[in-house]
């Protein structure tokens, strides 16, 4: 195998992103890829998420920890890529190297593009990269209640017609009311998903899970904080509107991870493949849920378009109607230049572009 390259990028957010942490103007990640004299030959991204990623302290202690691992990773896979051949042989490789999460899906997606890729393309050969749209929602960023109606707006003017609303941030009477709004304006032919990132309080969550199913939401993630599965199992047998756990899967060990579903049983779990293990602890993540009922969707991470390839890419493996979380690929001013289009509410694959790797290579 090629030597493994790694670089970080800053990118720029195209407007200030408001979340329940605080409003972000700049998120750094870190490209592994392989090169020859024609440029990049395969490639993933390690992207963790300050104040989420366990593994994230700051970017030279993650800098540190991603020189480790890319060393680590390079010795097991010298001449042994036949074998690695065999995804079971990849997925048993990352289970026993246990990496933290961002930096193991970046290398299983820098392996897998080393694996299937052509001379000239970067890809899987997958069905996401041979046409396969996947259907998406519009995500609405905290803001003020003017702000975050226009971009409601905006959203349903693109064709998207499921919207998932961050809330938390404003006054809870004002964030309903608005939601109120979308439904008297828009109707039933719009689905609604909210996203708490645990703002609620155990005391009061269930009070509001009440007055927000007055709007008949598809479904709430994370309505408390994490690491309460007593609660949130008791929010779960008793709220109007289903829950789905998002938060609550990042940083469990694969022996807690039953535990977790089975105590809690969530309508739904939410996986973002570089917080919860990469993909192929996503892939048991969906094997655990499936096999107890449980339905689940992917969600980017605010990874560039590189990661947001190959999560797109996980997810078309799956027969999964559900509107997924991937539409994060807009959000930057020095995002990767791709072949991905967000169009009409669907993400797809424009074979006839290219990638232009041209700000990795230049930095």
């Amino acid at each position: 195998m090629r030597t493994i390259h790694y670089k970080k990028h800053l990118l720029s957010f195209s407007f200030p992103a408001g979340t329940s942490r605080g409003i972000m103007y700049h998120k750094p990640t870190w490209f592994v890829f392989t090169r020859d004299e024609n440029g990049i030959q395969s490639i993933g991204e390690c992207s963790p998420l300050p104040g989420l990623s366990p593994e994230y302290q700051d970017d030279d202690q993650y800098e540190m920890l991603l020189a480790h691992w890319v060393k680590e990773f390079q010795m097991h896979l010298d001449g042994d890529l036949k074998e690695l051949k065999k995804q079971n042989s990849r997925d048993t490789l990352f289970l026993q190297l246990d990496m933290p999460s961002s930096i193991s899906f970046g290398l299983e997606c820098l392996l897998d593009h080393e694996l299937n890729s052509h001379s000239t393309q970067i890809g899987y050969s997958g069905s996401f990269q041979q046409g396969k749209e996947i259907p998406i929602n519009g995500l609405i960023w905290m803001n003020d209640r003017d702000h975050m109606w226009r971009q409601m707006q905006e959203k349903i003017e693109a064709g998207f017609r499921c919207i998932k609303m961050k809330i938390g941030a404003i006054d809870f009477d004002e964030e309903l009311r608005l939601l109120k709004d979308l439904r008297s304006n828009f109707g039933h032919e719009i689905t609604l998903r909210v996203d708490a990132n645990g703002a609620f309080s155990p005391k009061d969550a269930l009070i509001k899970l009440d007055r927000l199913s007055t709007v008949d939401l598809h479904s709430i993630e994370q309505p408390i904080a994490t690491k309460q599965w007593d609660e949130m199992a008791y929010l779960v047998s008793r709220t109007p509107i289903p829950i789905a756990l998002d938060e609550e899967l990042i940083g469990l060990d694969e022996q807690y991870k039953l535990s977790c579903l089975d105590q809690i049983k969530p309508h739904y779990i939410i996986l973002k493949p570089s917080l919860c293990g990469g993909i192929g602890a996503s892939k048991r993540w969906i094997h655990y849920a499936e096999s107890r009922g449980i339905d689940w969707w992917i969600t980017s991470a605010l990874e560039s378009n590189v990661g947001l390839y190959g999560i797109c890419e996980l997810t078309s493996q799956y027969k999964n109607d559900l509107p997924q979380g991937l539409g994060t690929g807009q959000l930057y001013t020095n995002n990767i230049p791709s072949p991905l289009k967000v169009e009409n509410g669907f993400i797809r694959y424009q074979s006839a572009q290219n990638w232009k790797f041209d700000a990795i290579l230049d930095e």
